[in-house]
């Protein structure tokens, strides 16, 4: 506490030393606001009834400081430094799985294949009880990766709950470092048309995809489907090194603008380009953000490719790490992005803000157009929007309420249980008989939910006995409750078709890990379907990419 408020009261004198005369300066401000917030504290912490905690009353005024900028200025204090050292390098040391909190159980959701985990037999849906002895089950997901995680080449024991055993399992494991991969599939899709799924922009993103696409161009492949969809982003300069995989070299990538000079850059390609001819088509949706939007955009922009999917997500921030005091860091927005068009893609502006501190999209009228390489008109301030535009599918609610309850999970883990292979992850489908064992299983199992017609219904019924009308309408009302009211057992049978699709990627997940699930996709998946398909017309590839 005396520290925090030595620090504050040295930051109030180091201002001031700098601090001009007139009342009306920026450094003037600076020195008053300052001196404020250290008295404030010093009286809350004086006279406030309760004992204050200095570290969470100091951090939750940073972190409310922060947050009225934007949602990517954010102060990391040394506790969590692993977690984002993690995140931006994709390395730690622990077992190699991913382990989440699923109705109160750790329950082990992806084993990583060569790892650990996965080589001393760790099973999707095995249920950690215990963590070198102690009881994690009333763990949050947070405290489990804590347990988890620690220096490579120290040990670590699991007590394990396995269906279809009636002892837990004792393993002595030993923590290996980790790295997660960028592109965590690739593959053929059909015999001339390759993907890799990038998922990240951590270190060596663009090895792993520059590796990936000689690969499957030593396979046969002669298209490739580049996956970003829910890529958040990361690494500004493997960005730039994935869009030189496909443009030469030479070729603007994108440029920063920022209030610092330094931050005042332009970016080329600096190395021969891989391939510059081969049918390129990325996939993006509402989740692909940041450097993933500076490869999409790109691309885009130099008519190098297709977009096909959702309108990604809109931001064009940078961001910079600055460290701070006792090993804590700053992460920081230092400048925007401009893709090689001139446009900046950030879709919400965060310095002016709404009366009630909303921030509000760029609207419409406001976007102003760019130029691709060969004139076709696209905009700035709201993502990139792909050229062909893939409707996203909403689930019906019996989906929804069968995944969040956890049930296609389980019903995955007990059909392994029962089965041990599959043929292939690309051609595995549930037959009629074993849907219906599905059905069977759910039987006593509570999963109800409300469609959107019956809460429609229920508003209607709310507003007609406030208006009193509703004696006037009761019978239409019950009549129309009638008509609608959903039947599970029917639900089952109707929506078949989607249950099956996610509950045979959750069960060939068991069996190929990540790429099994991703496999399994391939013949639902409408954006790499209609990807596949407009492959095979060359004549409207080449039209797209050249109408103006």
């Amino acid at each position: 506490m005396k520290r925090i408020t030595l620090f504050l009261l040295g930051m109030v004198l180091f201002v001031s030393f700098f601090a001009f005369k007139e009342p009306n300066d920026k450094y003037f401000a600076i020195l008053k606001n300052l001196d404020i917030f250290a008295t404030l504290y010093k009286e809350v912490n004086t006279y406030y009834v309760d004992e204050v905690n200095p570290t969470t009353l100091i951090e939750t005024g940073i972190v409310s400081m922060l947050k009225s900028l934007d949602p990517y200025t954010n102060y990391i204090p040394e506790e969590q430094i692993e977690n984002y050292r993690t995140m931006t390098t994709g390395e730690y040391a622990g077992i190699g799985a991913t382990v989440v909190n699923k109705n109160k159980k750790a329950t082990i959701v992806m084993p990583f294949e060569g790892y650990i985990a996965h080589r001393s037999g760790v099973k999707i849906g095995d249920e950690i009880l215990k963590i070198d002895g102690k009881d994690i089950t009333e763990k949050n997901s947070s405290e489990i990766s804590t347990f988890l995680k620690g220096q490579a080449g120290t040990p670590i024991s699991l007590t394990i709950k396995r269906l279809g055993n009636d002892k837990p399992l004792e393993l002595q494991l030993i923590r290996e470092k980790i790295t997660i991969p960028n592109v965590p599939y690739f593959g053929m899709v059909t015999e001339d048309v390759g993907m890799i799924a990038l998922t990240d922009f951590t270190n060596n993103a663009s090895k792993e995809v520059k590796d990936a696409l000689n690969q499957l161009k030593e396979k046969g492949a002669k298209n490739i489907i580049l996956d970003l969809r829910g890529n958040p982003g990361g690494l500004l300069s493997e960005a730039i090194n994935i869009s030189n995989i496909f443009i030469p070299k030479g070729s603007e990538v994108v440029s920063t603008k920022g209030k610092v000079k330094e931050w005042n850059k332009q970016y080329l390609a600096l190395n021969s380009a891989v391939d510059t001819d081969i049918p390129l088509i990325v996939l993006t949706n509402s989740n692909s953000a940041s450097a993933a939007e500076i490869v999409t955009g790109v691309i885009q922009d130099y008519d190098r490719g297709v977009v096909v999917g959702q309108n990604s997500y809109g931001k064009g921030l940078v961001q910079a790490t600055r460290s701070l005091t006792y090993n804590s860091k700053l992460k920081v927005t230092v400048a925007k992005y401009y893709i090689p068009s001139g446009r900046c893609i950030q879709a919400l502006d965060y310095s002016h803000r709404n009366p009630d501190g909303s921030v509000g999209k760029t609207p419409d009228s406001l976007r102003v157009p760019f130029k691709t390489k060969n004139g076709r008109i696209v905009y700035d301030g709201g993502g990139v929007k792909p050229d062909i535009e893939v409707a996203k599918t909403n689930n019906a609610p019996i989906v929804n309420s069968l995944e969040n309850k956890g049930f296609l999970f389980d019903y995955a883990v007990y059909y392994a249980s029962k089965n041990p292979s599959v043929k292939s992850a690309k051609g595995f489908e549930l037959t009629e008989v074993e849907y219906q064992d599905f059905v069977k299983w759910l039987i006593g199992k509570e999963y109800d939910y409300d469609t959107k017609v019956e809460q429609t219904i229920v508003q209607l019924e709310n507003s007609a006995k406030e208006e009193k009308y509703y004696e006037d309408i009761k019978s239409q009302i019950q009549s129309l409750k009638t008509k609608v009211m959903h039947n599970k057992e029917a639900d089952l049978q109707k929506f078949k078709p989607e249950i099956k699709e996610i509950l045979e990627k959750e069960i060939v997940a068991h069996y190929f890990l990540e790429r099994g699930t991703i496999e399994a996709t391939f013949d639902d998946d409408l954006e790499i379907k209609t990807a596949v398909e407009l492959f095979k017309d060359k004549t409207r590839f080449q039209k797209i990419l050249a109408q103006r």
